[in-house]
């Protein structure tokens, strides 16, 4: 091979192996050369992953801004979906058996670590009951977004506000695994089509049947709705009583938490932000 041929290939190579360690990761500049480190970019905290039958993503808000709050789609169909969320949604008759199992040997050393004892009469049961309710309880990790809404959107020339409101709501608090509950009132304008009123209240309970805050539950259920039929606005309110700040903490009973998510025109027209509010406290 002709010597300059020679010097042309081992340059190509040696950009080809810089560029494919860039695209990588970036090198560590206090390690010595030839020993590269990634560093790893932050990752996205907080992604979606229902996608419509067009199987692109829609943007929760089309600005630069917005850049922060980048979709992640998930190839499954599920929304937010958790680390064993997948897991659990294929797992198999036998793993299912495995995993209630488990948990019902968790909650016998609750009560042994309270003080209790779990092979009185009357709490023989109590860890498998429990362990089938919990699981009946987060039930929402096993459901796809698309299943959900199945085949309930329709062509519509309706332009006017769809509103569905006090749609009862029972969830368990990430952060003590305890129930709060309440209602949510869902708004939508149409952009010629509709989604059937039922999964209004059918994507709020899928997302509440999971672990949760009330904030990000207001949240979910609004991105669902505008990625399902993309309206021209989106507009929900919870109110809720949790019992993590009426039965221990602070101890405040009576105590309510409203939380709201605007999209579209709710978000940037007032008066129909203010249609809504108005039509939810009548």
């Amino acid at each position: 091979m002709d010597p300059s041929h020679s010097d042309l290939l081992a340059q190509s190579l040696a950009k080809l192996e810089a560029s494919q360690k860039q695209s990588n990761g970036k090198v560590d500049p206090s390690h010595s050369e030839g020993t590269s480190v990634p560093i790893h970019t932050p990752r996205i905290h907080d992604g979606y992953g229902f996608r419509p039958p067009s199987g692109v993503a829609t943007p929760l808000i089309a600005s630069a801004s917005a850049a922060s709050e980048s979709l992640v789609p998930d190839s499954h169909g599920l929304g937010w979906p958790a680390k064993s969320t997948y897991s659990r949604l294929t797992a198999t008759p036998e793993e299912k058996a495995a995993r209630e199992q488990r948990l019902t040997e968790a909650v016998r050393t609750i009560l042994d670590c309270i003080g209790e004892d779990p092979n009185r009469e009357g709490l023989l049961k109590t860890p498998e009951r429990y362990a089938k309710a919990v699981l009946w309880m987060t039930k929402g990790y096993e459901d796809r977004l698309a299943d959900v809404i199945n085949d309930a959107v329709f062509a519509e020339d309706h332009d006017e506000m769809v509103l569905v409101r006090d749609i009862d709501i029972s969830s368990l608090c990430e952060h003590h695994l305890v129930p709060f509950t309440g209602k949510i009132a869902i708004a939508y304008i149409p952009n010629k089509l509709v989604l059937g009123l039922s999964k209004l209240a059918r994507i709020a309970e899928t997302f509440s049947r999971r672990l949760q805050v009330q904030e990000r539950l207001t949240k979910q259920v609004a991105i669902a709705i505008q990625e399902a039929i993309k309206p021209r606005g989106v507009a929900v309110v919870m109110e809720a009583t949790h019992l993590c700040m009426t039965m221990r903490g602070v101890q405040k009973p009576g105590s309510i938490t409203t939380t709201s998510c605007m999209l579209g025109c709710f978000r940037t027209q007032q008066k129909t932000r203010e249609e809504f509010l108005t039509l939810i406290k009548r």
